[in-house]
């Protein structure tokens, strides 16, 4: 059961916007792509293209990890800090991979470092999983299957972080593109947590869709919020890596009811070509 309804003029704009981009990037295969969108109009209507498929999600896994930091302070299981808020900031704005793995270590009360003993290794990984377990929590059918346990690594894990992983990577972070819409719903709605602390999320989540650097730091050139108009006001978050590259975002614009895209798309040769997601933005705002 889907936290919206699944709407059928929703389901024929989204299929001719996948057929026009397999026909215009004949690279990205029909299995190298998800995707889900939401309309908010007097009800959510939504329509979901591989939305269940589980996909490495680059940095939007930091989605997560943005809604449990705010979570454990509201709780007290977390105490408030300029250093946590430079770092909650970094990891946001500039998806910094340093300031994620503080944040994680901080959430889990768990540490990099050498290999450790069967025993010390479980009671660590009893720890890592915490946030998992603080998302299964909700019991949401979209959050059943993913893994958010794990730092988001430039060159790859070692010691204890490489044997949690697994010999090939079996643990490793893996969302879908209907539970990043889920979550990012429910910051949009100021219920993930409390209405002060998802205003907060929302404003570090603000994007210029015109920004001054031409980089893919900046989350919006090859992204989502490239080809839309100057005047739009943009929440996303975006990540990549050499094979996979994807966006969520919330949009609203002067013409249209707002909307929230979530995309992923895998594959080597996809992930370095700039031009497949905001393409796919720009249909999306052209037919809805």
């Amino acid at each position: 059961m889907s936290f919206f309804k699944q709407d059928t003029n929703l389901e024929k704009i989204s299929n001719k916007i996948l057929n026009e981009i397999w026909e215009q990037f004949p690279t990205l295969g029909q299995e190298q792509i998800a995707l889900t969108c939401l309309v908010y109009d007097n009800e959510i209507k939504g329509f979901s293209y591989r939305g269940d498929e589980l996909i490495y999600p680059a940095s939007l896994v930091k989605l997560f990890y943005l809604v449990a930091v705010y979570h454990w302070l509201e709780t007290g299981k977390l105490a408030n800090s300029p250093e946590l808020n430079r770092a909650i900031t970094d990891m946001i704005i500039d998806s910094s991979n340093d300031a994620t793995s503080l944040i994680i270590d901080m959430l889990t009360c768990t540490t990099s470092g050498p290999e450790l003993d069967s025993n010390s290794l479980e009671n660590w990984t009893y720890q890592r999983n915490s946030i998992n377990r603080y998302f299964q929590s909700f019991n949401w059918p979209e959050l059943a299957q993913i893994n958010v346990n794990q730092k988001t690594w430039c060159d790859g894990p070692y010691g204890r972080e490489r044997t949690f992983v697994g010999e090939f990577y079996t643990n490793r972070n893996m969302l879908t593109t209907n539970s990043v819409a889920r979550l990012f719903h429910n910051i949009i709605s100021k219920i993930a947590v409390s209405p002060s602390a998802s205003e907060t999320m929302l404003n570090l989540l603000k994007r210029n869709p015109k920004p001054i650097t031409n980089c893919d730091e900046n989350q919006i050139n090859g992204f989502l919020g490239q080809s839309l108009p100057e005047n739009s006001q943009i929440c996303s978050k975006a990540g990549w890596t050499s094979k996979v590259r994807h966006d969520a975002a919330y949009i609203k614009t002067p013409d249209k009811l707002p909307y929230l895209l979530v995309v992923f798309t895998e594959g080597e040769i996809n992930s370095q070509n700039r031009e497949i997601l905001p393409t796919i933005s720009q249909l999306f705002y052209h037919y809805l």
